[in-house]
């Protein structure tokens, strides 16, 4: 998860503030317009500094104190955009620069809570977002009285075991930390709609959906189609999976043509299947080699796990990460305090005081996640010569799939180059592999897609405060095809068990990214000259997919994302075809082994 600065901006926008007119002989100037943005960005930008740093603090560091001093920060940010929000107003209507009439484009669209602008009610947002992301952080469920689990505990143990009343423990073990959040968010949601509203958006929601170089309404519909090219890749896993989970927990438990109980796919939010790979993988084959063993038998730590991801950015070109990143970062999680165990990349200062907070554990699963990570950082710095407010991704899209590109060149052949692995697994059957990470990255892509179509809902007012839970599980069912372990009350709030949700990230770029990571890959591998299968490729060592995936990286979010998107690919559209290419040896098994089955749910 890249920590996206503009996050943590609860504040209104600039372009539709409504202030008194202006005299005619008082008319601005493009000259005012262009000198006004660039010292509100200044301003700004000192703000946005001192609230990372803040949010930085608490998030390695949760107490009531550090819990206020985000706020307060947040707080700052709140107040000067509000008043910038209102001064800018005069401009509207000018005829600008291409740049500066970018910039007061990018200001609003790029806020994901607006807050109202009454004070006490800023003032409220903003703790209440803060004291949200505190209840999920120190969230844990103690299945005895001397014992407690953490997230991190909960999400091995669940991922491990295979005892199903276990895994029913936990998983609703967890969700309960989310219960408090309820009358919190139902406030969130009145607030800050009250704050889109201010600024001309007719709820959080349609602003949300504004920040895409594309109207709200055609966005959703860009979403509803790049799904429609990938259901079907998803359902023929759905089937396949269900099928081998009811084999290994009876037909009761797993009922053929119905949906899969959640707890049963090693995930606390099923957006991910990955940990299961050993119930259900392709009979009488073997991928060759388990990650996570190499690591443990390398004996590598968390350092080391995050120097192999550095190790291939430069293998591409890019220099070294500074040494502020290593000894400022957090890798492990403390044994004293209470922390955001949440991957995240930070830049702190929009220079080059680039951090990545994890609580690391040697495994594969983290060692994807670590190249992920570094890929949202040295995105940070290719961009950092930037104006700040273009000192971000194309679209929070890109962002996410940057990183996500990189990981998808872990092949069998980059762990061989790295020392990792003696030699690649021989014989041609791609099938193991494939399973493997299209149960992480096909399983996700319902998921990333249902996250935001609840929180639009609910934004718009179509789901109101007594049917949240009724309506997320309506949702998953639709999208993911899964049911929970037992009946969820309304008195329940399952959405809030999800970190996203408690802390009010925007999920819809998780999506996009899941797409976009192989229209990138496929263009990358490309340009390092691969001509193989596209699940073979990795651009490890390649300086000229490097140079080329700088020039895209460097512009940030200067231009609109087709521009940008064109610049690696030569494509203006996101195109989900690229996805399909790379798992096409898995559909053509799967659809195999789903004949004679009832698919579906």
């Amino acid at each position: 998860m890249h920590r996206r600065r503009f996050a943590i901006v609860l504040a209104a926008a600039i372009v539709f503030a409504v202030v008194p007119a202006r005299a005619a002989s008082d008319a601005p100037t493009p000259a005012e317009a262009k000198a006004f943005i660039e010292q509100a960005e200044s301003r700004l930008l000192t703000l946005w500094i001192d609230a990372e740093r803040a949010s930085w603090v608490y998030s390695t560091f949760i107490t009531d104190d550090t819990e206020l001093i985000q706020a307060q920060a947040r707080q700052r940010v709140i107040d000067e955009t509000v008043k910038l929000s209102k001064e800018a107003q005069r401009f509207k209507g000018l005829k600008l620069d291409k740049e500066v009439a970018r910039k007061f484009t990018l200001l609003p669209i790029s806020l994901t809570l607006v807050a109202p602008s009454d004070p006490a009610k800023s003032k409220e947002l903003s703790e209440l977002v803060a004291q949200m992301e505190g209840i999920y952080g120190k969230g844990k469920f103690c299945p005895q009285k001397d014992e407690c689990l953490d997230i991190g505990s909960i999400s091995t143990r669940l991922a491990e075991s295979r005892d199903p009343q276990e895994l029913k423990q936990l998983w609703e073990g967890w969700h309960a930390i989310a219960i408090p959040m309820r009358p919190k968010y139902e406030r969130m949601v009145k607030l800050a709609n009250e704050g889109a509203t201010e600024i001309g958006f007719d709820n959080l929601g349609a602003l949300w959906r504004s920040g895409y170089d594309m109207p709200p309404g055609d966005f959703a519909k860009e979403m509803d189609r790049l799904y429609t090219q990938v259901k079907p890749l998803y359902e023929a896993l759905h089937c396949y999976v269900r099928r081998r989970l009811s084999e290994r927990y009876g037909p009761d438990l797993v009922p053929p043509g119905k949906p899969i109980p959640v707890q049963l796919l090693g995930n606390l939010w099923a957006q991910q299947w990955g940990n299961v790979y050993d119930l259900v993988a392709p009979p009488a084959s073997d991928r060759g080699y388990d990650l996570t063993k190499l690591l443990e038998a390398k004996k590598v730590d968390s350092r080391q796990l995050v120097g192999y991801g550095e190790g291939f950015f430069k293998s591409l070109g890019f220099a070294p990460l500074p040494p502020s990143f290593w000894e400022r970062s957090q890798f492990d999680k403390p044994k004293d305090r209470d922390v955001v165990c949440h991957a995240s990349a930070w830049d702190i200062d929009w220079k080059d005081d680039l951090r990545l907070k994890m609580c690391i554990e040697i495994n594969d699963t983290d060692f994807v996640t670590v190249h992920h990570e570094l890929g949202h950082n040295f995105y940070q710095r290719a961009y950092n010569k930037q104006p700040p407010l273009f000192a971000q991704g194309a679209n929070d899209g890109f962002h996410e799939g940057i990183g996500d590109a990189i990981a998808l060149s872990a092949t069998p052949d980059y762990l061989v180059r790295i020392g990792l692995l003696d030699k690649v697994p021989q014989g041609n059957d791609p099938v193991p592999y494939l399973m493997k990470l299209a149960l992480d990255k096909v399983a996700f892509l319902p998921f990333g897609l249902f996250v935001d179509q609840w929180r639009w809902k609910v934004f718009a007012g179509e789901i109101t405060p007594g049917n949240y839970n009724k309506a997320w599980w309506e949702l998953k069912l639709k999208y993911q095809g899964v049911t929970p372990p037992s009946p969820r009350p309304d008195s329940d709030f399952d959405p809030g068990a999800k970190y996203h949700v408690a802390a009010n990230v925007p999920y819809t770029r998780y999506f996009l990214a899941a797409i976009l990571q192989f229209q990138f890959h496929r263009a990358l591998c490309k340009e390092a000259g691969f001509t193989g299968p596209l699940y073979q490729c990795s651009i490890y060592g390649s300086s000229k997919a490097g140079a080329k995936f700088a020039k895209m990286l460097e512009m940030g979010a200067s231009q609109p994302w087709p521009d940008e998107l064109a610049v690696l690919s030569g494509e203006r559209a996101m195109d989900a075809s690229a996805i399909l290419d790379y798992f096409a040896p898995l559909k053509t098994w799967l659809d195999e082994q789903n004949k004679g089955q009832v698919c579906g749910w």
